[in-house]
């Protein structure tokens, strides 16, 4: 308010000398003393207007000097972003109704990379160079594009944060280095309220990369104490089963072979031959009930049935493969009705599902040109919640398609062929339903669907 202020009063001062000098041409010669005190009074306006225009543009100046010195000696790595291009595309989306934009632009993500592309750096701090390494400026500043690999997914989300009006964003992402190596990054940024703000957006950067590693390390320790936890536990399962069924079975090879010798007899011992078969039906039956109690064990579900929020469980399920899906250069693009219900289900179960169908997505697009592009679809249909999970890759051929739900059926070397085995089994016992067939643009195209919690 105080530069409003100041450039009303210096417009006043400014106009002062030319009314003054209108007032002064008018006058009559018989009064030259007025005009004359009249003209030094518009001489004198004239300057005070012009010192005060001149402390304007150095107070300006200063005010300039101040930021840019703060901007450059800061800390923490800080960028200056043009966004009025994807500020403007959000305004207009929003005119024309459209208001899921993650859903408007994962049904076009050509559409979405273009308007990356628009995104412009303008500066990036001291700090950002000495922290990367980079030679200078120019390994920074231009489309936001050249730093963002394909495989980001925050971009859209930034997008999402304006058309919500949200203050402020913050996302993890990854980015390019000249040098072409990928760090782990924490962006920050207070967001605009108008489209003018778009034009000049300070983002902070934190280089989360060793942070990241470590997390990785010891997620990959824990899973090691898990999975070696997991084998001693299945070990020691195993013998206990082993020697819970090789005892009966021991006994019914015995009476068998028994009654076997018996009935060999040249005078057969019925009795005896039926007392040891009587013995091999009561061995049998033993076996088979721990056959079924082991079944039963295994049959009963973690945790009941209850109400899930399926889109909330295929954004984890993305969470927890980011890494995966980054390494085989795929990224994944949400799109769900709005207001979208409920499903009755079992939310690791699900989140299972989602995670099997989006690595088995990326895994088949793996060294394969162009896009990779996995889109997750969800909506209603009549009483059930209906899932697409389709990709760009080389599809699944018609006469294999009944079969890769069957377990151990796998066409990856390494592959052990459960993974949609086990989908399956997980949709079965919620009362669903999964299969595949061919994607619009070609590729794969898997489908599910879940009952609502309400259905």
């Amino acid at each position: 308010m105080a530069i409003v202020r100041d450039l009303a009063v210096s417009t006043l001062l400014v106009f002062a000398p030319a009314m003054l000098a209108v007032v002064s041409a008018w006058q009559s010669t018989e009064h030259r003393e007025i005009a004359l005190l009249t003209g030094m009074a518009a001489l004198l306006s004239g300057v005070f207007a012009a010192l005060r225009v001149m402390r304007l543009k150095r107070d300006l100046l200063r005010s300039r000097q101040q930021f840019q010195a703060i901007f450059e000696r800061a800390g923490v790595s800080m960028w200056r972003e043009d966004w009025t291009a994807a500020g403007e595309a959000v305004m207009a989306l929003r005119r024309a109704g459209v208001s899921d934009l993650e859903s408007h632009f994962a049904k076009r993500p050509d559409e979405l990379r273009a308007l990356k592309a628009r995104v412009i750096i303008r500066d990036v701090n001291a700090f950002t160079l000495e922290e990367t390494g980079a030679p200078g400026k120019d390994a920074y500043v231009g489309p936001l594009d050249r730093l963002l690999p394909e495989t980001d997914q925050t971009f859209v989300q930034w997008l999402v944060a304006f058309s919500r009006g949200d203050r402020f964003f913050r996302s993890e992402a990854h980015v390019k280095t000249e040098a072409g190596v990928e760090i782990d990054t924490l962006f920050t940024a207070m967001l605009p309220q108008d489209l003018a703000g778009f034009s000049d957006i300070v983002v902070t950067s934190i280089d989360i990369t060793a942070y990241k590693k470590a997390q990785a390390r010891l997620t990959s320790a824990q899973a090691e104490v898990a999975k070696t936890s997991r084998i001693s536990t299945a070990n020691a399962f195993s013998a206990s089963i082993a020697h819970e069924v090789n005892s009966p079975l021991a006994a019914i090879l015995a009476n068998a072979q028994a009654a076997q010798r018996l009935l060999r007899l040249a005078k057969p011992d019925m009795e005896e031959a039926a007392a040891a078969l009587r013995d091999v039906v009561s061995q049998a039956t033993r076996a088979r009930d721990v056959v079924l109690r082991i079944t039963s064990y295994f049959s009963k579900s973690s945790e009941p049935f209850a109400p899930v929020d399926v889109v909330q469980a295929a954004r984890n399920a993305n969470l927890l493969v980011e890494a995966e899906l980054r390494s085989l250069g795929a990224v994944v693009h949400l799109a769900a009705a709005d207001d979208l219900p409920l499903a009755m289900a079992d939310l690791v179960q699900i989140q299972q599902v989602f995670v099997n169908l989006m690595l088995n997505a990326a895994q088949a697009m793996a060294g394969r040109p162009g896009r990779r592009d996995i889109t997750v679809t969800l909506r209603v249909e009549r009483t059930l919640i209906a899932v697409d999970v389709t990709d760009t890759g080389p599809g699944v051929a018609p006469d294999r398609r009944a079969q890769i739900f069957e377990p151990f059926h796998s066409t990856k070397r390494s592959g052990m062929g459960m993974g949609l085995a086990i989908c399956r089994n997980c949709l079965d016992a919620h009362g669903g339903d999964i299969w595949v067939d061919e994607a619009a643009g070609g590729g794969a195209a898997f489908h599910f669907t879940l009952p609502l919690s309400n259905g």
